[in-house]
């Protein structure tokens, strides 16, 4: 039985060198493009015969509209409506990639700190950007809060800014340690099935089951890593 490790090795698909850097077209790039791809495709063709009283298929892309939009009025306000679309985009990019890593021989990005956090340092630098954009220079008041004596600056400004920079770490582990304990689980349950023989239907049952679960538990992050990414977009817009 191979290793239940194995499944998350990084294989070059199309080698590229340049300079002495190694950018291939690799199998989790791959995944990645796939979950673009199969997220505008689903959407696509949800919303392909639109009507006035929505139909199963059209329900979908606009039950998850809704969904996304709720949490932004929820944990920002009205205001954080207009930027709906960076959100969206992160909570069906994450989804995606967690249900398309449940597919046999596929591969699971989101259970790699390198994919998982790249995205969540762009999510910290957005943030910023808008935080800057809205409160211009008042944004460093971020590091040192209303109402704190001046002499404490030295004190709470570290601890402000190892707060602030813990975010994307927060983000990216709870997705990542998710996504590969549930299929560490999966690889070695299944290693069993063939093995036992007739008895190997007790693992399948078992494995289906877990199987159902995942499915559950991909969704379940999806929606904690767009509700803690609102949570933060919260934070740089409005005082502590």
């Amino acid at each position: 039985m191979s290793s239940p490790l194995e499944q998350f090795e990084i294989k070059p698909i199309i080698p590229i060198e340049i300079g002495g850097v190694d950018i291939s077209f690799t199998n989790s790039a791959l995944f990645m493009v796939l979950a673009v791809v199969v997220a505008t495709l689903v959407l696509g063709l949800c919303l392909r015969n639109r009507t006035l009283v929505p139909n199963a298929a059209q329900s979908v892309p606009e039950g998850l509209y809704e969904f996304v939009a709720n949490l932004l009025r929820e944990n920002i306000g009205i205001e954080g409506l207009k930027y709906f679309p960076f959100i969206f985009t992160m909570f069906l990019f994450v989804a995606f990639g967690n249900l398309l890593g449940l597919f046999p021989y596929a591969f699971t990005f989101t259970s790699h700190l390198t994919a998982v956090g790249s995205l969540s340092v762009i999510a910290l630098l957005f943030n910023i950007g808008i935080g800057i954009k809205k409160k211009k220079l008042g944004w460093l008041r971020t590091f040192m809060p209303k109402g704190i004596p001046f002499a404490l600056a030295p004190l709470i400004v570290p601890i402000e800014m190892i707060s602030f920079l813990s975010k994307p770490f927060s983000l990216t582990v709870r997705l990542v340690a998710n996504m590969t304990v549930g299929h560490i689980m999966l690889k070695i349950i299944a290693g069993f099935i063939v093995s036992l023989g007739l008895l190997g239907v007790v693992p399948l049952l078992f494995d289906s089951a877990i199987i159902c679960f995942e499915i559950f538990i991909s969704l379940l992050q999806a929606f904690i890593y767009t509700v803690l990414s609102c949570i933060y977009l919260s934070d740089a817009l409005h005082e502590h």
